[in-house]
């Protein structure tokens, strides 16, 4: 289990993200995630920056393409630094194994390559607009476990998906398969556009390795005592 929650800097700009890390003691080292929204405005510039910052970074871009586009974006990607990235199981074996294959390829010599997830079914997805949707008419939780089988033999090192998965997805796996858990909650808050949402705590009692969580922090009046207050429940020490 990582023992940092990861922070989703869902900012339009790198100059929101200044002023909310102005929040922060400046030795705090922070696990972040830059999204679509962040990184297509800034370029890869914002990883940079907040790498130099030390700072550990989750680029989620969701990448779902043919495979040779995906392992040449994957190469480029890799050569920023990035800790963690992910793309769209739904894309395929194939387009997996060459989303990894591009990671390898790209990752300077002598620095660790990147941790490669996949996205099995969002978090705001239910099982009715699955149905709906997409089309596929086996349960939410079929689906779920078969993208996390085809991310595993992909190579994969593991998958995104809530955590109410999470028990069968390592079942299905193995036990070391990474699940990450985005739709994470602290009691009493908004759940926003999430569907399938958890507190902090209980994820760490199914078994997540990782969790996401944004706007609880990042919309806080007070987003270090709060990022503070969901470390502690996510590694068990409530106070």
């Amino acid at each position: 289990m990582n023992t940092r929650p990861i922070i989703a800097l869902d900012f339009p700009n790198r100059t929101d993200v200044e002023s909310f890390l102005t929040n922060f003691p400046k030795d705090e080292s922070l696990f972040v995630k830059i999204g679509m929204e962040l990184f297509y405005q800034e370029g890869p510039e914002i990883v940079r920056w907040l790498k130099s910052l030390g700072h550990d970074v989750f680029l989620d871009l969701k990448l779902h393409d043919i495979p040779n586009t995906v392992e040449m974006a994957m190469r480029r990607l890799a050569g920023l630094g990035i800790d963690l990235t992910c793309v769209h199981a739904a894309g395929g074996v194939q387009m997996m194994e060459a989303a990894l294959n591009g990671l390898k390829k790209g990752t300077p010599e002598g620095q660790k390559r990147p941790l490669l997830l996949a996205i099995t079914q969002l978090t705001s997805t239910s099982e009715e607009q699955m149905h709906e949707d997409q089309l596929i008419e086996v349960s939410l939780e079929e689906s779920v476990i078969h993208y996390a089988q085809c991310a595993a033999k992909a190579g994969l090192d593991g998958v995104v998906s809530s955590a109410w998965e999470v028990a069968q997805i390592k079942e299905a796996t193995r036990p070391e398969f990474i699940s990450l858990t985005p739709g994470i909650r602290p009691a009493g808050s908004e759940v926003g556009d999430q569907k399938r949402v958890v507190t902090p705590g209980k994820a760490r009692e199914i078994g997540s390795n990782f969790i996401v969580i944004g706007r609880p922090i990042t919309q806080s009046e007070t987003p270090y005592e709060t990022y503070v207050q969901i470390k502690n429940e996510w590694n068990g020490e409530q106070k």
